[in-house]
């Protein structure tokens, strides 16, 4: 009896022993963000019988191939976790789109790709990255302007940031209020506007009445510091007491110290009305100075700070990648995964399915691992009884032949 009968059970424990680690390590990694599973699978090592080929040479050539099992393993590349909330601002998840990830960078410009959004950052000789987890540089298109525009090449994401900003400019204004329709000459109405060096100056809008034309005002305007002018000089008012022309005007105001500002200016609320004077409502776009409050990545993958007074300076958009076959990726270390000559071409992925605030949490599925650590006890174990048995059987030889 040849010593072979028991490679079957050997090569089954041991294949079922690795699959068994493998359900382990998954078990091990049921709260790793971004974590995909590992599965064992199995191929069969067929033939017994000689394999005989020829060379160029003609000379011929045998080999006996075992009777087990081999094995590999695979990684679940395009399996999904749930989405859950964080409240950390630099916390983000992908949702909804298996073929996206986050591309990262090491020390030697190499390029992996990741599932985990738990991002943080970390300052190296005073510059501050955004880094994954595992330190590696978080990749983005970096803002050309600070606003709405970015490169088209992927870089570093720095997190750097005035303190300050300048007041935002008003540019469109509302006013309601009331001009009393008898019992004054003229009245005045304040509102509080900003430009790019001025950080909340008062606009007087000044209705003198017409002599000689009912219902008919005068308007200026007037800043300290400047010189306002509006695109029309008369108000009018019909009989029942509201704006009849204009509803709307334009304002253009020229600071003296070279700051201008072009503000359209809504007054079709305003009214001619017996009572007195009162400004019940005004409303401007225009915001002070902002102070940096804090920074954040928002829905869209946009790595921004925000400011006191409600505007925000945005750094860089985050780079989000797929690839024609993602499954093949080969896992490198982690939950950071390597493109290779058959992941087919890369390509780079819109935002809008970014969860803020939140992470993607581990593919796992403890109630199948718990199956399959069953089976694979059960199959370890009856590959063990078959090497007992072949055991049996070759000590009873043994007993025979002495």
């Amino acid at each position: 009896m040849a010593l072979s009968i028991f490679l079957p059970s050997t090569t089954g424990m041991e294949a079922q022993g690795h699959a068994l680690g493998q359900v382990a390590t998954n078990i091990a990694n049921v709260s790793t963000v971004g974590y995909r599973t590992n599965e064992t699978l199995f191929y069969t090592l067929l033939g017994s019988n000689p394999v005989v080929k020829s060379n160029a040479s003609g000379i011929n050539s045998s080999r006996v191939d075992i009777d087990g099992v081999g094995y590999y393993d695979r990684t679940n590349i395009l399996d999904q976790g749930v989405v859950t909330s964080t409240g950390n601002n630099y916390d983000v998840a992908i949702s909804g789109e298996e073929n996206a990830f986050f591309m990262v960078k090491d020390e030697f410009n190499n390029t992996y790709y990741t599932r985990a959004g738990n991002f943080a950052t970390r300052t190296e000789n005073g510059v501050t990255y955004l880094v994954s987890q595992n330190g590696l540089k978080v990749q983005g298109f970096p803002s050309i302007d600070g606003k709405e525009e970015f490169s088209a090449a992927p870089e570093n994401i720095v997190i750097k940031y005035p303190e300050t900003i300048p007041p935002v400019p008003t540019t469109e204004a509302t006013i309601t209020a009331n001009v009393p329709a008898e019992g004054v000459d003229s009245s005045s109405y304040a509102m509080t506007i900003y430009a790019e060096s001025h950080d909340g100056e008062t606009m007087n809008m000044i209705f003198k009445k017409v002599e000689g034309k009912a219902n008919t005002w005068e308007l200026s305007f007037h800043v300290e510091g400047g010189t306002a002018t509006g695109s029309a000089t008369e108000v009018v008012f019909d009989s029942r007491g509201n704006v009849e022309t204009p509803k709307v005007l334009d304002v253009a105001i020229n600071w003296d110290d070279g700051d201008t500002n072009n503000i359209h200016l809504d007054i079709s609320n305003m009214t001619q009305l017996a009572g007195s004077q009162g400004t019940t409502y005004v409303k401007q776009d225009g915001a002070e100075a902002g102070h940096f409050m804090k920074s954040f990545i928002d829905k869209d993958g946009i790595v921004k700070a925000y400011y006191s007074n409600g505007d925000t300076y945005n750094f860089a958009k985050l780079t989000l990648v797929g690839f024609s076959a993602p499954e093949n990726m080969t896992p490198y270390e982690g939950t950071m995964f390597e493109a290779n000559g058959t992941t087919g071409n890369s390509f780079y992925v819109d935002n809008g399915i970014l969860v803020p605030q939140s992470l993607e949490s581990s593919a796992v599925n403890i109630e199948e691992e718990f199956s399959n650590m069953i089976m694979i006890q059960r199959a370890y174990s009856s590959n063990a009884q078959t090497f007992t048995t072949a055991n049996e059987m070759l000590e009873l030889l043994v007993d025979l032949k002495t």
